[in-house]
């Protein structure tokens, strides 16, 4: 543990020194004129209106961390709570400092990047009341920031779950702010950040390959290296490790469902009714067929309905919409999610026969469902490409899953990647942070 507190440490002065160097920066006149002078024109009523939705998305997928962190826990066992939550803890907090510190400027260079990437407070928009439709006619400099930032802390937690209940927490960390502080700018700066595969017309609107697919492959590549659970896989057969709670898990994917109001429908960068509401409606119309398409292959496969599968169909038929919400009809919608629903669950056995285990269903719904949605705005939007939705998949899988496969050997090379056997099996609870979720209250009572 000295070894990663040593890291941890030398991580957090440059963070700050970093953080010291980027807000020490004076901003550039003329590149607070030259963004004034291209920034359309809007009335301050509706300026208003467009940047208070706009924080209240970004409040809405603050929320889904909540959701992610109900999820995992629900779906793991009772002894290895705490730790679950610990992560799901630091994860927001991690992403969002990095991307202050290098993530921001690096995922929207353009005109107004600072040399070295250190962009948030220098440069354009460093006080609040020099930032109103100077920058965008949709929302402030610092709107923008917020929204963005939680974006990027969520690619992060979709690995979280993937490894759950046996990775070392210091190298986990590690791993995430390497990831985010690097890894998901760079593949975002591609479209988002107006490059190349954006000059080609490759269409993402809200992340199912920027945020979901990016998530993804680190959750692939993670379980790869970690390797399954004790137990998991014994005598070629499949045991099934059964999560300790479904009612977490339940909350967590309503709170999810709830926060993709904000993911989606912050998405479209302002507060036009038209707009969002027809996002909302093609987000929840996917979801709701996820849902019964998802009910309808397990149970058929299966015999019996399974409720983990159900909701993970929920969670596929949301990340197949995500890039396409915006452009694709209402019955392509209800398409779409239906097949995130159905491929979620051949997903889900096809990983476990292939002994790739996957405590949560991560792998199988951002990164299976998210090529999928990506894919679907060819397939259901005349304005775009196959070939290009399926070039820019293969681009983000050839650069996301090499690195995270990089990051991770790495770790489990120097720090160590997995706990020690003992740890596993008495709960990374116990093991990693020295308390428990769920005492034993009544050994109370006989003292």
């Amino acid at each position: 543990m000295k070894a990663i507190e040593k890291w941890m440490a030398a991580l957090g002065i440059l963070l700050a020194a970093g953080a010291g160097a980027a807000w020490a920066q004076d901003a550039a006149p003329a590149v607070a004129e030259a963004v004034a002078d291209a920034a359309p024109a809007v009335s301050p009523e509706m300026f208003t209106t467009n940047n208070l939705w706009m924080m209240i998305a970004t409040a809405l997928v603050f929320v889904m961390h909540l959701g992610f962190a109900t999820v995992e826990s629900g779906l793991t066992r009772a002894k290895n709570t705490v730790n679950v939550l610990f992560k799901n803890t630091l994860i927001p907090a991690i992403g969002l400092l990095t991307y202050a510190l290098v993530g921001f400027g690096l995922m929207y260079q353009g005109d107004w990047a600072i040399p070295g990437w250190l962009r948030l407070g220098g440069g354009v928009g460093t006080d609040a009341a020099g930032l109103t439709s100077a920058y965008n006619a949709g929302y402030t400099y610092w709107t923008d920031f917020l929204f963005q930032g939680m974006f990027a802390a969520t690619a992060a937690t979709i690995v979280s779950g993937a490894v759950a209940e046996r990775v070392k927490l210091g190298s986990f960390l590690l791993f995430s702010t390497i990831y985010v502080a690097i890894g998901y700018p760079i593949a975002g700066s591609w479209v988002w950040g107006g490059g190349w595969l954006a000059d080609l017309n490759f269409h993402d609107f809200a992340g199912s390959t920027l945020v979901h697919s990016v998530g993804g492959w680190g959750a692939l590549a993670g379980a790869l290296l970690l390797g399954p659970r004790l137990g998991k896989y014994v005598n070629g057969g499949i045991r099934p490790i059964m999560g300790h709670n479904m009612p977490m898990v339940v909350t967590g994917v309503f709170l999810l469902w709830l926060g993709w109001f904000g993911f989606n429908g912050g998405s479209v960068l302002s507060a036009d009714a038209g707009a969002v509401s027809y996002v909302l409606v093609t987000t929840s119309l996917a979801a709701a067929a996820g849902i019964v398409t998802s009910m309808l292959t397990s149970w058929g496969l299966q015999k019996k309905p399974d409720l983990t599968m159900v909701l993970n169909g929920c969670l596929a038929g949301l990340v197949g919409i995500t890039a396409g919400a915006d452009v694709v009809s209402v019955p392509a919608a209800v398409l779409i999610g239906g097949l995130a629903g159905v491929l979620v669950v051949l997903a889900v056995m096809g990983l476990d026969k292939l002994k790739i285990d996957d405590p949560v269903g991560a792998i199988s719904v951002h990164l299976v469902c998210g090529i999928w949605g990506t894919l679907a705005v060819g397939l259901f939007s005349a304005d775009h490409s196959l070939g290009v939705q399926a070039l820019g998949v293969l681009a983000y899988g050839t650069f996301c899953f090499p690195l995270c496969l990089a990051i991770f050997a790495a770790l489990k090379y120097t720090l160590g990647l997995r706990v020690s056997r003992a740890e596993e099996i008495g709960g990374l609870d116990v093991g990693e942070h020295g308390m428990e979720a769920y005492p034993d209250f009544q050994g109370f009572l006989t003292k």
